[in-house]
């Protein structure tokens, strides 16, 4: 990468940066109902809606997670319509398919239940309400919207995407494997609700891989330079939650404390990477995503301690800081940030979560990818260091088993 790309980038992301503060910021309105998820049908009768749709995954239907908001819509006289065939990544084809239940039902109002898959999806549906001149490819990238969505409620059932705060829905194209964000302040939830008891029963795996998923916005919003105060504020909250509750709720999942803390340090990481970006984690991650299916939380976990390795001495004073602030003590910032990082790489092996990717990077797939998280990292992402395409191929390899 020459020096008058990296002036290009750096002088888009100051630009961003400067124009920032003007834009339309918020926070979903978090809902404190005594009953949770029981409660949301007379909340939304109650603002004036008749008709809502629900969106959520196959698993959760299975399990019945949804069944009080079915059965609070009947006794409140809501109609109801639902869509249950969300998918891991989720895809064009699915949220067409989820947009046609919306119509066939008249709605007004979105719930969206479940991890990133089915609020991305929600968001996505929300997006072609509220524009139906474009299609998903025509909204990919920075306020393609534009326009108000309809009122969308989002309530997580894993501590990890924090995509209940976020203004970005991720999406595939199944055509070409290329995932990638359409991005835009209309599509942060009107409403969160942060149900603990509705992650008791994940599996320990889901509650690992989401909780890293969660660690990697809050460290990479942190490292950045694209933070305001209060970005840096949320991440350093969430960090701390993460790393004194991520470890007990996967090896206690009915730990209520412990899933209600992860719950609100996956918001406060939401809430501070939808306004300070991501970086070459994330990158990376959805092209695994696009082409081989690999879950989002499962990537992330597996590159951000390789990633962070590599930013080498470009992060040692932000990440001495959140080493500081996780009660990891050090001579230097250099000792304290590798030592968080190996932090990092601890809770991994402690949750089984693998150091690298078994059989699943091919290399003859490895051009397309790079080509891929290059152009999603750029010019967007402030990142601390830039890489150059050669080395995004490396930290490719470097992945591999």
């Amino acid at each position: 990468m020459n020096i008058f790309q990296k002036a290009w980038y750096r002088t888009y992301q100051k630009t961003i940066y400067a124009v920032s503060p003007f834009l339309a910021w918020r926070q979903p309105k978090l809902l404190d109902l005594e009953g949770g998820i029981k409660d949301l049908p007379k909340f939304i009768k109650e603002q004036g809606f008749g008709s809502v749709m629900l969106v959520t995954d196959p698993m959760l239907m299975k399990l019945g997670m949804p069944q009080p908001i079915i059965d609070g819509c009947e006794q409140v006289g809501l109609k109801l319509s639902v869509f249950a065939d969300v998918i891991p990544n989720p895809t064009i084809d699915i949220v067409e398919q989820a947009l046609q239940i919306y119509k066939d039902g008249a709605c007004e109002c979105i719930i969206a239940l479940g991890g990133g898959s089915s609020m991305d999806c929600a968001k996505a549906v929300g997006a072609r309400v509220a524009r139906p001149d474009k299609t998903i490819p025509q909204m990919k990238g920075i306020l393609k919207v534009g326009k108000k969505l309809p009122t969308l409620v989002a309530i997580p059932t894993t501590a990890g995407t924090g995509s209940e705060t976020t203004l970005a829905a991720v999406i595939t194209n199944s055509q070409t494997h290329e995932k990638y964000a359409i991005n835009d302040h209309a599509l942060i939830p009107e409403y969160a609700l942060l149900d603990a008891t509705l992650t008791v029963g994940l599996p320990p795996h889901i509650t690992s891989t989401t909780g890293i998923d969660a660690l990697t916005h809050a460290v990479e919003a942190y490292i950045g330079k694209g933070n305001t105060k209060q970005t840096k504020e949320m991440a350093e909250k969430a960090v701390k939650l993460i790393f004194d509750n991520l470890v007990t709720a996967y090896n206690d999942g009915k730990n209520l404390q412990a899933r209600e803390n992860m719950l609100k340090g996956a918001y406060y990481a939401g809430a501070a990477f939808t306004r300070a970006y991501v970086g070459y984690v994330h990158a990376i991650a959805h092209t695994l995503g696009g082409f081989y299916h690999t879950p989002h939380g499962l990537a992330n976990s597996v590159i951000l301690p390789h990633v962070l390795e590599w930013y080498g001495d470009s992060i040692y004073k932000k990440l001495a800081k959140l080493a500081d602030i996780v009660g990891i003590t050090g001579e230097s910032d250099e000792e304290k940030s590798k030592k968080f990082i190996q932090a990092i790489k601890d809770m991994n092996a402690a949750m089984n979560i693998p150091e690298k990717f078994d059989a699943v990077i091919k290399e003859e797939d490895i051009p397309l990818m790079v080509e891929r998280a290059y152009a999603e990292a750029h010019p967007l992402y402030p990142v601390p260091k830039f890489m150059s395409k050669e080395e995004l191929g490396n930290m490719y390899r470097k992945l591999m088993a």
